[in-house]
């Protein structure tokens, strides 16, 4: 579904402004959201929270990030995009190092490395050569910020998830999505025709189903048993961008891309692992 809602923002094109892609991303995620929640008898009592701060810092986090993905979208494929996004577990490994006091393990380090590796090849060909493609490296650099913005995220919701409801933690960073998209109003807006409105919509809806998705998976598997199904979920983009969008698979990314899902699987294992020792 994750996949479904990156389509639909690539479809939309370059010429509806960012902040209105993600407002309506947001917008129309609460509708499958508050569904969610009444069926478990979790709304609207779900969403108090005596963490206010630190569920406006996790939702400040993940809205950046929301921001950063879609930009990148404009400038990479679907599957590089999405391929990059993979970083985010080896990421959340090594800042639960800095920011969490855990300890460092084998498992983190060549998770980190293999995945880095990956990221190497993909922009060797623009580093390497004397005509730089600027585009692109300005793609891969707003992917990863993302990935970084969405590790910090996953690691605060690591620290909310104690004592908070995982529906108040997915509302409220959709709230504060909505506010941040609403800020950009006076750079412009624009009237979408029909077709555009039902994509927009359509990501707003896809990605509110994924969020649930999302939560219920980890509810009942563990990390590592989930992880190969991030080569599956791959896929989606790659023949998206080969019979929707009809551009071609580079060597870089055929050759990175085996690296950076194996770094991110070596970093779920490692999660999987911890867990089976407690």
């Amino acid at each position: 579904m994750s996949a479904g809602m990156f389509v639909c923002v690539k479809a939309a094109g370059p010429e509806v402004p960012l902040g209105e892609i993600v407002f309506f991303r947001s917008f129309f995620a609460v509708i499958p959201l508050i569904l969610f929640l009444w069926s478990r008898g979790e709304f609207p009592q779900g969403l108090a929270t005596k963490r206010p701060l630190q569920h406006l810092i996790r939702s400040g986090f993940g809205a950046i990030s929301l921001f950063t993905s879609f930009a990148a979208l404009t400038y990479l494929t679907l599957a590089e995009a999405l391929l990059i996004a993979q970083l985010s577990p080896m990421l959340m490994a090594v800042g639960a190092v800095v920011l969490l006091s855990e300890r460092i393990t084998i498992w983190r380090i060549a998770g980190v490395l293999v995945g880095f590796g990956g990221v190497v090849v993909l922009v060797w060909p623009e580093i390497g050569d004397n005509s730089t493609d600027s585009a692109r490296l300005w793609g891969i650099g707003l992917a990863l910020v993302s990935a970084v913005l969405s590790a910090v995220a996953l690691l605060m919701v690591r620290s909310l998830n104690r004592t908070e409801s995982p529906g108040a933690i997915a509302m409220y960073f959709v709230i504060a999505s909505m506010i941040g998209a609403l800020c950009t109003l006076p750079w412009g807006w624009i009237v979408p025709d029909l077709p555009t409105t039902g994509l927009l919509i359509g990501a707003g809806l896809f990605g509110g189903f994924s969020h649930i998705a999302l939560t219920l998976s980890f509810r009942f598997a563990e990390a590592s048993r989930l992880a190969p199904f991030e080569y599956v979920a791959l896929l989606w983009p790659l023949l998206a961008d080969l019979f929707i969008f009809r551009l071609s698979l580079s060597t870089s990314f055929l050759i990175a891309a085996p690296l950076i899902l194996a770094g991110a699987a070596i970093a779920a294992a490692e999660i999987g692992k911890r867990k089976q020792g407690t």
